[in-house]
């Protein structure tokens, strides 16, 4: 390293690991040397090669996973998140049919369990006053992943008034599992006519940028689903997308005023 460059020791540190990236030295997925490693191999203290490789995962150079170690990110250009409202078929999962238009394979993780929704979510799902701690919501915890990679995560709330008693109270579970909200409420008479999404930008919580193997504070969008059939809301959904990682398009035919 210069010892004329006045830059400080870590930020010239950062930028001689940037450049074993970009020559294609380092490449997607390699491991980046530890803190220990690098402290040595470079004669610094740890606190120096610590900032150093925060510098890298802030730019999205590297991603840190939790008991693995700090491994190389390539930039990429962002993939199309398709929210149509027409589609080529209904049926399916929406995420996985995405992911196939892109050449690559869709999966997902997840964990469902019965609770008392919150006030903001028996707002969003039209529910009334619960009755005392009675349970009256399956929530779901998705993190969906394309290529093995974390891409997205989703909260979902589907109400038991409509769902209890049926093949499809576990949105993952039975013969339609993993098939979209769409197709496993048609399977009980319910069909899906109507939907709205709110859509927005923050900063990532500490969980999310950790699931979605992201720098902490990373932007990420968010997309407030709701479901309705008819004027009654079916299922409500909270997805989180890193911005960095894909652009949402939107799309839906025009239809001629009743009437005209």
């Amino acid at each position: 390293m210069n010892r004329d460059d006045e830059r400080p020791l870590y930020l010239r540190v950062a930028e001689q690991l940037r450049a074993r990236i970009t020559s294609g030295e380092l490449r997607e997925g390699d491991r980046l040397p530890s803190v220990p490693g690098l402290a040595t191999e470079l004669g610094i203290s740890r606190s120096t090669a610590a900032e150093a490789l925060k510098v890298l995962i802030s730019e999205g150079l590297a991603v840190a996973r939790s008991g693995s170690g700090t491994f190389v990110r390539l930039p990429r250009e962002p993939q199309r998140l398709i929210r149509a409202w027409y589609r080529a078929s209904m049926y399916g999962s929406p995420f996985r049919q995405d992911m196939e238009r892109q050449g690559r394979e869709a999966g997902w993780t997840y964990e469902s369990e019965t609770v008392q929704a919150s006030p903001e979510i028996r707002d969003r799902l039209g529910l009334d006053e619960p009755a005392g701690d009675a349970e009256d919501v399956v929530r779901t915890d998705y993190v969906f992943s394309a290529d093995g990679e974390p891409v997205m995560l989703s909260t979902s709330w589907e109400p038991l008034a409509i769902t209890r008693g049926t093949p499809i109270a576990l949105p993952e579970d039975g013969m339609l599992a993993g098939r979209g909200v769409a197709e496993r409420m048609l399977s009980i008479g319910v069909a899906i006519d109507d939907w709205v999404e709110e859509v927005g930008a923050r900063p990532g919580t500490a969980d999310e940028c950790e699931r979605l193997q992201h720098a902490p504070g990373s932007i990420m969008m968010t997309i407030q689903r709701t479901y309705y059939s008819g004027e009654r809301p079916v299922e409500t959904a909270d997805i989180v997308v890193p911005a960095d990682r894909f652009s949402l398009v939107y799309s839906g035919k025009m239809g001629r005023i009743p009437g005209e």
